[in-house]
């Protein structure tokens, strides 16, 4: 996987400038759809990176837009490279391509995950347990598709230029027995191996902490390594997630990551509690104590 050229990104890229170009130029979105002999919302779906343009419709914005060839001759390649196709391509009824596209190219993801442990350090049997319950209405061969592309996402952690991964993880991921005790207890073992990467931090927000600044739920902070490219956050939700790019938005998120890394475990601690549960899980011990009521 090259995450260095991620489509997702191309599109999100030239649409900010297309938007950028039309606004300076003192045009509409409704005199360019009429230009070029299409929808407004065509011309509005480009500019927020939600679908592809052709060269040939870029190049006729630009000339209407009256930019530098040079510029121009840049943004038709941007557009021509947004139209590749990406690795996940094959998955994309299985997966949200559009987050699968940004993470391919980002510099460094803050996430935190209050149910379970982020697609990136699953281990494949517990993605299978996860997968197979939330989907419990799917073909076996479109679960099988879903691990599959899961396991190859976490090829961003050991490629030559590895993603920056900052990992909160609410005491609840460790503690639910997804798959049942020989499943987690790998997977917790997997966490470990991850730790050892000097790309990877992993953090516990434990119960003791209560209430915190992020209960309204799970997110990550995509941060990208082009200037041209700014952060943005996926905030999950009932419906799958809502991509956020304001200023004030990405602040708050910013702010709330920074509060929940400082209320949790410190790395070395984190790593502790995992080995404790590796070798007594809680679930384990509950039981017993629930048993003996």
């Amino acid at each position: 996987m090259n995450r260095r050229r991620s489509p997702t990104l191309r599109r999100r890229r030239l649409g900010v400038e297309l938007r950028r170009l039309r606004e300076a130029a003192g045009v509409t979105i409704d005199v360019v759809a009429e230009r070029l002999g299409c929808s407004p919302s065509k011309i509005s779906r480009i500019e927020t990176g939600h679908t592809s343009a052709t060269t040939a419709d870029v190049s006729d914005m630009l000339a209407f837009y009256g930019v530098n060839p040079d510029i121009a001759e840049i943004l038709v390649g941007i557009a021509r490279d947004a139209r590749q196709r990406g690795w996940w391509h094959p998955y994309s009824t299985v997966l949200n391509s559009t987050y699968v596209g940004f993470e391919a190219e980002a510099r460094s993801i803050r996430t935190y995950e209050q149910q379970v442990i982020p697609g990136l350090l699953q281990s494949e049997d517990y993605a299978l347990a996860l997968i197979g319950s939330a989907q419990w209405d799917d073909t076996d061969q479109r679960i099988a598709q879903r691990v599959r592309v899961r396991m190859q996402r976490q090829s961003l952690l050991i490629q030559d230029d590895p993603i920056d991964l900052w990992v909160v993880l609410d005491e609840a991921v460790v503690s639910r027995p997804v798959g049942g005790h020989e499943v987690m207890r790998e997977q917790l073992l997997h966490l470990l191996e991850a730790t050892r990467l000097p790309n990877v931090t992993l953090q516990i927000l434990p119960f003791a902490v209560g209430a915190h600044a992020a209960m309204d739920g799970a997110f990550a902070i995509l941060d990208f390594p082009s200037d041209g490219d700014p952060d943005l956050v996926f905030a999950e939700n009932a419906a799958g997630g809502l991509f956020l790019e304001k200023d004030d938005e990405l602040r708050k998120y910013r702010e709330v990551f920074d509060t929940i890394r400082a209320a949790a475990l410190d790395p070395d601690a984190s790593s502790e509690m995992i080995k404790v549960l590796v070798e007594e899980p809680l679930w384990k011990s509950r039981r017993r104590a629930s048993e003996s009521i």
